[in-house]
Order: C-alpha cells, then sequence, then structure tokens
C-alpha cells in the first residue's frame, strides 16, 4: 500500500474533494445571492450558480496538480479551511507562482589547439 500512488496523496484527494464538498452550497448561496443582483430570474440565478460551480471545478484541477505532491500533513479542519480559501482563491495561486527561467547555456568550449 506504500507504494501506491494514490495512497501517498490521500491528504491532498481528501483535502480537495471536502473542499469542493463544501464549494457547491457556497456556489448555490452566492450564485442565488448575485443571480438576483443581476437580473432577478431563474435564469439568471442558474448561469451564474453554474459559472461559479466551473470556476471551483478548474480551481480544484488547478489546485491539486500544483500542490498535491507536497501534500503530507494529515488532514484536519483548519487544512480543509485552507483548502476551501484556496479553492475560490486559485488564480492567486497562478500569479503568484515563481517563474521557471529556462537553464542558462552551458559555457562555450575552449579552442581545440591547432593541428600539425
Amino acid at each position: 500500500m506504500q507504494n501506491d500512488p494514490l495512497w501517498k496523496l490521500r491528504h491532498a484527494l481528501a483535502g480537495v474533494g471536502l473542499a469542493l464538498l463544501l464549494s457547491v452550497p457556497i456556489a448555490a448561496a452566492l450564485g442565488s445571492a448575485l443571480g438576483d443582483a443581476l437580473g432577478g430570474t431563474y435564469g439568471w440565478r442558474a448561469g451564474v450558480y453554474s459559472g461559479l460551480l466551473l470556476y471551483v471545478v478548474a480551481g480544484a484541477f488547478v489546485l491539486f496538480t500544483k500542490v498535491a505532491r507536497h501534500e503530507t500533513r494529515p488532514l484536519s479542519a483548519p487544512r480543509v479551511g485552507l483548502w476551501l480559501a484556496s479553492l475560490w482563491l486559485w488564480p492567486g495561486l497562478l500569479l503568484a507562482a515563481p517563474k521557471v527561467r529556462p537553464a542558462d547555456p552551458p559555457p562555450p568550449a575552449p579552442p581545440s589547439p591547432p593541428s600539425l
């Protein structure tokens, strides 16, 4: 079981899964409030809710791919809260990510001595 790659990712899988589960009612409440404020019709509420769900699912994918291999701490209520906040603020994770520079090219080889 220790060699199973999913076992090594169990804390990240559980964290992102619980955060996604908790995000569904949050997206519903926000979708209802924003939909009423923007258009006041069922179509607006459903559209805003769908957009928020798409945003959160995309965030779950981005968050999991960025931090899953580094997540080793056991799951706790504060960790789930951190996952939940990160799930809603995931564009900041992309913007704050360190830029990877290409490796410096190797120095040029010294000239070879003339042959006699």
